[in-house]
């Protein structure tokens, strides 16, 4: 049996059913469909994402990025994404391990084996891709065999996510990854903005004030901001204000004028026009349909 194979076999059977499953090892865990999506916005949080069967799309800003089991996708920044399983079926369902990128590792790896000529200057991606290596997706079947062996979990599961992370910074592809850990790299500290905006999403700032968040010019921070989230501050700091109205209404009932004023819009118009253009459809529509789907799934036996 390959080793793609051993991994389709274990999420296959940790994974029975659709959705996304915690697993008793701290950071990971399992996503399956069986079918299709429809595209759903999410953030990404810094991770490392393996399919071992299907394929997924995500959309970052304008940009689009389209993984299956040949390339993983590493996110070093927290991203509000739109992802969609665009290959998946019941007989061979889209299944996907998922790592957290552990900084305090990545910083210790990037310290043992430093690499020369790293030009932090240079404005990279929040996003990457890459080749699944053999060394990677080897280290990533044991990793999820512990499942097997729970009893196992504590004294090897912190060593082998280490050889993923190894493996993934080795790659000459990665160096996304060795900016996550230099503490004074540009990343970092558009990283410290992208975290600033998450809490305070509903405030109007100017992009000076998060500049200066970030310790870095106007103009710097534009541009390494949109080189990192494909996208501007201010667009982004509105993604995150229509993914938690979105919330809002489907989890927690609320009408959209008012899920509209806690995200921080003024405008009911304007929200309405905005949440359209990103959804599809209107606020109160939207929130309908997702409710009478989360209904119809959870009646299902």
């Amino acid at each position: 049996m390959g080793s793609l194979t051993k991994l389709v076999d274990i999420l296959n059977r940790h994974a029975p059913g659709n959705g996304a499953y915690d697993t008793p090892i701290p950071g990971v865990k399992l996503l399956r469909s069986n079918s299709p999506t429809m595209p759903m916005p999410v953030v990404y949080e810094p991770t490392l994402c393996l399919i071992a069967q299907g394929r997924k799309r995500v959309m970052l800003g304008t940009t689009t990025y389209v993984y299956d089991p040949a390339r993983y996708l590493v996110a070093s920044v927290d991203l509000p994404v739109t992802g969609t399983v665009i290959e998946a079926s019941e007989a061979a369902p889209y299944l996907c391990l998922v790592v957290d990128l552990d900084l305090a590792e990545l910083s210790d790896l990037c310290l043992r084996y430093p690499v020369q000529d790293q030009n932090d200057d240079v404005p990279s991606a929040g996003i990457a891709l890459n080749d699944t290596t053999p060394e990677v997706l080897d280290a990533a079947v044991r990793l999820a065999a512990l499942l097997d062996t729970p009893r196992d979990i504590d004294a090897l599961a912190p060593l082998m996510i280490r050889e993923i992370l190894y493996r993934l910074l080795m790659d000459p592809g990665n160096g996304i990854l060795r900016q996550m850990a230099a503490a004074d790299s540009r990343l970092n500290q558009i990283a410290k903005a992208i975290a600033w905006l998450r809490g305070h999403y509903s405030k109007n700032c100017r992009i000076e004030e998060i500049a200066d968040v970030a310790g870095m010019s106007r103009s710097a921070f534009y541009a390494h901001f949109k080189a990192v989230t494909s996208m501007s501050p201010l667009d982004f700091r509105s993604q995150l204000r229509l993914q938690e109205a979105r919330r809002l209404m489907v989890a927690e009932s609320m009408d959209a004028a008012g899920a509209g004023f806690r995200v921080g819009y003024e405008s009911p118009s304007q929200f309405s026009r905005d949440y359209a253009r990103m959804f599809g459809d209107p606020p109160a529509k939207d929130a309908s349909r997702l409710r009478r789907m989360a209904q119809a799934s959870a009646a299902r036996p």
